[in-house]
């Protein structure tokens, strides 16, 4: 029996204090059969209707499963069912309405999780805004019934999976965010001691760790015992299971790199730079790169980092450049930096990005801080071989330019090559002859018989070989004549840089 068909039983609604079960089961037929028969205009009608109002209140969640299974069809347009679901979350019981959305959602259909909490979720928001007090038992089942249902949803490893998001998990993420955003908003407005909408301590925790997030970063990445520069130990922490501390650290790094690529690139000034966002970020990155003990996030790591660089302009890539050179005492970083200074000076030297700050006096400005040995003499060379090696390539690249196309700073460069490459052959003799020392001693050693091969190297510890943080002394002979014949490699290559910048001076 359709709604139009149900007149005088409705006029008897109308005027009625309590129903009955006929009732209700009469209700429902008639708006199932307006749902089924594709006539749910004529249901949106009654459904708005002021008069019916009390109908409504009273019997109107019943239809819930029917409206949420037609919204959810392909065939058929799920503006009428999606406008009935709306209203219903308007006027119905909030408490009747909330479980029967949550239900709902309880009950997807696993190939349309993402479907069912992106038509859901806003009710269930809505709903719950109009809880004046004690929504918070209401937000926590909320908050785990789309906990249980994300978690069933794999998760993209590439670009090219997150961009077709095919079971849909960055859409429900999105939906996730979109509904927490008013009660992240109202914990933020009041006092933790004073968050009386929240009774419960569910709700409030799940709040403020979506909070909190950006700013626990790094703390949730380090799950593994790391020893950082100053003895202090980050371990792992109880409460943060690793299924969850990866999940927040995919989200981070998705959330980072879809803000920066709306970003237009090289548009971003130096001001920024002093605001605390700005600063931790890229910090916080470089933490990352140096000591997660995982590996692909290391590498996403760099990816942001470098997105962040391309979207400062000159002056800030400039000050940026400087800021992060003097303080990462990271080789790797300080090469990527470096590597970056060079792809400026080729931008400029092209005419595009150009804007004055990878060119002339500030140009040379910048290479008198990054062209530099840290320590001097004492440099670590195998230590610092990332940045000693994008230096090098850096000085030639920038001598065969300027002899080939003059630009009034070959004196000064030039004098910064013939200052780095000096104290580098200085650095280079002492290391060559040290490590040539040490592998020569080695490979007479191996002539001695083993037990007093043994004795021998038991005695003579080479407390300055540290390669890994590991003592050479500690590996097995054929391990220290590897290493050994390495770095004496890697110092070649770096003599063999040195020639050809010296020779490109000399030529001039």
């Amino acid at each position: 029996m359709a709604v139009n068909q149900l007149q005088d039983v409705i006029q008897r609604w109308r005027t009625a204090e309590e129903f009955t079960t006929e009732d209700l089961k009469l209700f429902l037929n008639a708006g199932h059969t307006c749902i089924a028969e594709g006539d749910s205009t004529l249901l949106l009608n009654f459904i708005q209707d002021e008069a019916n109002r009390h109908i409504v209140r009273s019997m109107g969640t019943g239809l819930l499963p029917e409206l949420v299974k037609e919204s959810l069809r392909k065939d058929r347009s799920p503006l009428h069912c999606q406008a009935i679901l709306h209203h219903l979350a308007q006027i119905c019981s909030e408490e009747d309405m909330l479980n029967g959305l949550l239900q709902q959602v309880d009950e997807a259909d696993p190939s349309r999780i993402a479907d069912t909490i992106t038509v859901l979720m806003p009710l269930v928001q809505s709903v719950l805004l109009r809880m004046n007090t004690s929504k918070g038992p209401g937000l926590a089942l909320a908050l785990d019934s789309l906990q249980q249902q994300i978690s069933k949803l794999p998760v993209p490893y590439t670009q090219k999976q997150e961009q077709e998001d095919v079971y849909g998990l960055c859409r429900s993420c999105t939906a996730l965010l979109t509904f927490v955003q008013p009660f992240v908003q109202e914990v933020k407005n009041q006092d933790i001691n004073s968050a009386t909408n929240f009774t419960t301590s569910a709700a409030l925790q799940k709040l403020y760790a979506i909070m909190l997030i950006q700013e626990s970063l790094p703390k949730i990445l380090f799950y593994h015992t790391l020893k950082e520069k100053d003895d202090i130990w980050l371990e792992k922490e109880p409460g943060h299971p690793d299924e969850s501390r990866a999940c927040v650290a995919y989200l981070l790094f998705d959330l980072f790199v879809k803000c920066l690529e709306r970003l237009t690139d090289s548009r971003l000034p130096v001001e920024l730079l002093d605001l605390k966002t700005f600063h931790e970020v890229p910090q916080t990155l470089i933490r990352i790169m140096i000591d997660c003990p995982i590996q692909h996030l290391r590498g996403r790591s760099l990816v942001v980092f470098q997105l962040f660089i391309e979207k400062l302009n000159g002056r800030a890539k400039h000050a940026f450049f400087r800021r992060i050179v003097n303080t990462s005492h990271h080789a790797g970083v300080e090469s990527t930096i470096i590597k970056n200074i060079k792809n400026q000076v080729e931008l400029s030297r092209k005419f595009i990005n150009r804007d004055g700050w990878f060119e002339g006096t500030n140009l040379l400005s910048l290479l008198r801080d990054t062209i530099i040995l840290p320590q001097a003499h004492e440099t670590d060379l195998l230590r610092g071989m990332d940045r000693i090696m994008e230096s090098l390539n850096l000085l030639r690249y920038l001598l065969i330019q300027e002899r080939r196309i003059s630009t009034g700073i070959w004196t000064e460069l030039r004098h910064i090559a013939e200052s780095y490459t000096k104290l580098l052959r200085v650095c280079l003799g002492m290391s060559k002859s040290f490590y040539g020392t040490e592998l020569k001693r080695l490979r007479e050693e191996k002539k001695i018989k083993a037990k007093e091969f043994k004795d021998a190297s038991g005695k003579r510890p080479l407390q300055k070989l540290i390669v890994e943080k590991e003592m050479l002394c500690n590996m097995s002979p054929e391990a220290q004549d590897k290493v050994l014949q390495c770095a004496l490699v890697t110092y070649d290559l770096m003599e063999s840089l040195v020639v050809r910048i010296e020779e490109i001076v000399v030529e001039a």
